[in-house]
């Protein structure tokens, strides 16, 4: 038996090739380290959850295994206030999920600290606290009697899954224990499950011209939303490059126009904020803190912005789904490049400095004399809550993985179809958010300032199909794998596509989709989409775009120049707006 040693080529495609592995795993043979499943579900996020909790309800035995400590994903870990585009593009379990979330507020014993908020004639509700939707989901888990094994690792190199030709055996934890099953779902974030699988992904973004769109690759005139507005100087001594240059910007070739990268968009943390008094931990200065990370901010502040750098969306009980805003916020940009492909170590490094990054900056906005004082005032207002996440006193257990590998599978879902120039004739789901992609670098231009790039906000205008084919592999590469997170398609279209709601969807109809291919004794190529879409149907899940209500655009392939907003002046005399002539 011939095993294939897969390179992981940032930026580049990951070619399956007819990956064998071994047919049993060395030091597992015990019969008391081996599970066995209908469905084996790797990773316990929404998309996971709500895979688990259909497959159960259609009699399937299934497992969920969860590579960290924490259950829910980005929905019980900060992400409150739901990025939803259309509401009635969401159907199926996600809607139920939004239910059981506003049947949860009913009470009026949930109302701590405000009164009681829910409005009236609404079935469903999108704003919710983190243990909200813990407590949901947690309800839907207990009501199947669905097992989940937390803290458990796929083994990340070629003994970590147990492939015989097309198909997956079983998978193989750090911990020795082995978990087998007929259909495998990965529910990650990360896809890591698809990578030790051999199945081709993509990292980073492509150039416009592999799949025909205008939003990919680099964007450097395009990109006008949360940008350094004024002229920023990069150098540790201001007007002198031989100072060398200050944290947070590369010296290195931001790319040309429309070209692909292996860069990818910024994480953060969605921090869980309050201004309760009784229930706020003010800010601290994090343990080995350097006022040189936030150097840039000051700049930028003495440049002329004044608009405070963050995005409060409000949830339940006066507290918030903190995200990123403007030209330095809570995304440490460029820290994450190694993150889909990195080690655990790696990725943990990564985690801790974005963490100590934006722990930084909360205490820096609050207490740093170089800040505006109206800023300082306002931001000192907030703290971390001493409710949420009291395992890791109040900061975010989970990383807002925005990005990672993205698989190449039978069908790649594109800005085409986003804007309904193309439709999918098998859909699983709908998509409807806007085609949003976080800045990915921050370079010095020609010149001489700071700028970020990378940040696109188009709107789809509309729902749009994601295609079944979208959620499998190449049948040549893995035939009982689904895909619901890190799906088949482009950077600009997972933008739209990397929305909650949407890998609620998705982890339904991968689920669906899994049963139908064990009960009819099939492989999940081989699924007839007419009998699939009926048993969509049944479940409540919403897969046809009325193209009448919702007619495709084509894109304006000419580009706008970057615009500067400011909400009040001064203006600044000098500013660092990219245009073609300066790039």
């Amino acid at each position: 038996m011939t095993i294939n040693r897969r390179k992981f080529i940032k930026g580049s495609v990951v070619a399956a090739g007819g990956l064998l592995l071994p047919s049993s795993f060395a030091g597992c043979r015990s019969n008391d380290r081996v599970r066995t499943y209908d469905l084996v579900i790797y990773g316990g996020t929404s998309a996971g959850i709500v895979a688990a909790v259909q497959a159960s309800r259609l009699g399937l035995s299934v497992v969920i295994i969860e590579p960290s400590n924490h259950l829910g994903g980005l929905t019980t870990g900060g992400l409150g206030r739901t990025d939803v585009g259309r509401a009635d593009a969401i159907g199926g379990m996600a809607m139920e999920f939004y239910r059981r979330i506003r049947k949860y507020y009913d009470s009026e014993a949930r109302w701590v600290h405000e009164p009681k908020g829910v409005q009236e004639g609404q079935d469903a509700m999108f704003s919710f606290e983190p243990h909200a939707a813990m407590w949901v989901y947690q309800e839907m888990l207990d009501e199947e009697s669905i097992p989940v094994f937390k803290g458990e690792r796929l083994v990340l190199n070629n003994s970590g899954v147990d492939k015989r030709q097309n198909r997956i055996e079983g998978i193989l934890t750090e911990s020795g224990n082995v978990y087998k099953g007929r259909v495998f779902i990965d529910a990650t974030y990360e896809g890591d499950l698809l990578a030790m699988a051999g199945v081709s992904y993509h990292v980073g973004r492509e150039a416009n011209s592999v799949y025909d769109e205008t939003l990919n690759g680099v964007q450097k005139i395009r990109t006008h939303n949360h940008i350094f507005p004024g002229f920023v100087d990069p150098y540790i001594v201001e007007g002198n490059p031989s100072s060398g240059i200050l944290p947070g910007v590369h010296n290195e070739d931001p790319g040309r126009e429309f070209e692909g990268d292996h860069r990818v968009q910024a994480y953060c943390f969605r921090m869980c904020l309050t201004d309760v008094p009784e229930n706020r931990v003010p800010f601290e200065k994090p343990v080995g803190y350097d006022e040189i990370e936030y150097e840039l901010l000051f700049r930028n502040f003495e440049a002329g912005e004044d608009r405070i750098p963050w995005l409060p969306g409000m949830m339940p009980n006066r507290k918030t789904d903190t995200n990123n805003r403007w030209g330095f916020s809570t995304n440490k940009i460029g820290v994450n490049y190694d993150y889909p492909d990195g080690s655990y170590a790696r990725r943990t490094s990564i985690i801790k400095e974005q963490e100590s990054y934006q722990k930084g900056l909360m205490w820096t906005l609050a207490n740093h004399p170089r800040v505006p004082i109206d800023i300082r005032e306002e931001v000192s207002r907030w703290g971390l809550t001493t409710d949420e996440f009291p395992e890791t006193d109040g900061w975010p257990p989970q990383i807002y993985v925005r990005e990672a590998r993205r698989m190449i599978g039978e069908y790649v879902m594109t800005e085409n179809d986003c804007r309904r120039v193309r439709i999918a004739r098998d859909p699983v789901g709908l998509g409807s958010y806007q085609m949003d992609s976080h800045n990915v670098q921050r370079y010095i231009t020609n010149m001489g300032c700071v700028q970020n790039e990378g940040n696109i906000e188009v709107s789809p205008r509309g729902p749009y199909a994601i295609s079944y084919r979208s959620i499998v592999p190449k049948k040549s590469e893995c035939e009982n794998l689904l895909v619901p997170v890190c799906i088949s398609s482009s950077h600009i279209a997972f933008g739209s596509i990397r929305m909650e709601p949407v890998f609620m969807v998705l982890g339904q109809s991968a689920a669906i989709a899994a049963a139908k291919s064990i009960n009819d004794g099939i492989g999940l190529h081989d699924i007839n989409y007419s009998e699939l879409k009926v048993q969509l149907e049944n479940n409540d899940q919403r897969v046809d775009v009325d193209t009448e209500l919702f007619p495709a655009f084509p894109a304006d392939r000419e580009m706008p120049e970057q615009r500067i907003i400011f909400v009040s002046e001064p203006r600044p005399a000098k500013s660092c707006i990219v245009r073609p002539e300066n790039m």
